[in-house]
């Protein structure tokens, strides 16, 4: 458990604010690339880090990302006119380019263009995703280079959905691989609904044990399942600083046997201390691209069956309609009566309330990602307050892969799966 205090400190990020240093210190994603479609469309709000910004796409295909309100008279930008290389606020007409210089000022006769400056945040357009860096700009770090934002755009596919709880508890309940097979199993094989097969081995496999490695960027952890009477499942895991994991993609076709080339996973980007933005992404680093049933995230609770596809990009299913969970479902069918697998993940975390009280918790030895995680931030934290570097702004993750694999009781997971935990050779585009 944290104290009350450590508690505050890991999950409160607005500015100025010891955590909210620490995420301005990382490459943040503030809106997918679609959302700005093309040059001088309609600016789109973005709330990040505690923060209200507009983000436009100028007469250039340059991104700005600046202060939702004009330093004039404090109108929102969102009203603006985004034309000829800058938008202009429709109120008095001063306009601004995307690194914040004032360019015109309609209602001064005499102009003092020289004298206001918007704040603006650099960003990158790397797969798919728009990203802000909004700390320092002497301590800019590498390019947020996944593996998954280098792949073509027939193998990749990004979407994201408003959940209605802090950054931390959203990320928390993603990287705890011990509730998977809970939560989202199906409890009978007669069923369509979505979730994770009573008869596969993700549910037959034994209670997991867990083992975390810290590494440069954050850690690798891996489940270790006892399967049947001579096998071993293990499912692995990346933990990239300061909110992003990588998982294999959810269990299907060719496990023990044939490739596998498709990863997922999830940035939790907070949009306040009681909201977060999720990223859900997955691609396929193999010859073979996504399908349409993975674009369409069927059955996980993030598609255009589950989530706005504009806007807010709210839930469809949120605590003002009880998740839509249905009981006679959860009797018959499915572990929880709601439908979509990452819907019932909001749930549990939207369900504890806005800011979970972790002074109030009873950790087991299932949760060592999750002590790892709170280490590091904390660290993180005080690295930071002293001048220091938190882990992650470097490119050690670039190369990052999460495999999953059956193999016999006799032989140790480093020895199957840690080699194929890390690409070669991971191109890094400037786009």
């Amino acid at each position: 458990m944290l104290t009350r205090e450590e508690n505050e400190l890991v999950t409160r990020i607005g500015p100025g604010t010891p955590m909210g240093d620490v995420m301005r210190r990382y490459w943040v994603p503030a809106l997918m690339s679609r959302e700005l479609p093309e040059q001088d469309c309609p600016p789109v709000r973005v709330q990040l880090l505690g923060e209200k910004l507009v983000a436009f796409r100028d007469s250039q295909g340059r991104i700005g990302l600046v202060d939702e309100f004009c330093p004039h008279r404090r109108a929102s930008l969102w009203f603006g006119r985004n034309e000829e290389s800058g938008l202009r606020c429709v109120y008095h007409g001063w306009k601004f380019d995307v690194e914040g210089n004032c360019l015109e000022q309609m209602n001064e006769p005499e102009p003092f263009c020289h004298k206001v400056r918007l704040t603006a945040y650099p960003t990158t357009e790397m797969g798919g995703l728009i990203w802000a860096y909004m700390g320092p700009r002497d301590k800019m770090p590498a390019p947020p280079a996944f593996e998954w934002t280098q792949v073509p755009e027939t193998h990749r596919h990004v979407s994201k959905v408003w959940e209605e709880c802090n950054w931390l508890q959203a990320l928390e309940g993603g990287i705890d691989t011990s509730h998977a097979p809970i939560l989202h199993r199906t409890i009978t094989p007669n069923t369509n609904r979505p979730g994770i097969p009573v008869q596969g081995p993700f549910v037959r496999g034994k209670a997991p044990i867990l083992e975390v490695d810290v590494t440069d960027y954050g850690y690798r952890y891996v489940g270790i399942r006892p399967l049947d009477d001579d096998k071993t499942y293990v499912r692995s895991y990346h933990f990239v600083m300061p909110f992003t994991q990588i998982r294999p993609q959810q269990l299907g076709r060719a496990l023990g046997g044939g490739d596998r080339t498709n990863i997922a996973g999830h940035i939790w980007v907070p949009i306040d201390d009681e909201n977060c933005m999720v990223y859900n992404w997955m691609y396929s680093y193999g010859e073979e691209g996504l399908s349409e049933d993975d674009r369409m995230e069927r059955g996980n609770g993030n598609g255009p069956d589950y989530v706005e596809q504009s806007g807010e990009f709210r839930s469809l299913r949120n605590a003002r309609n009880d998740w839509k969970i249905d009981r006679r479902v959860q009797r018959y069918e499915t572990f929880t009566g709601i439908d979509g697998i990452n819907t019932q993940d909001r749930a549990l975390q939207e369900g504890m309330g806005p800011v979970v009280d972790r002074s109030k918790e009873h950790l087991g030895p299932a949760d060592r990602a999750i002590i790892a995680t709170r280490r590091l931030l904390l660290q993180a934290v005080k690295t930071v307050q002293e001048g220091g570097a938190p882990p992650g702004v470097d490119t050690s993750y670039y190369s990052a892969r999460a495999i999953e694999k059956i193999f016999p009781r006799e032989i140790a997971w480093r020895q199957t799966v840690l080699p194929e935990m890390y690409a070669e050779n991971v191109p890094v585009a400037a786009k």
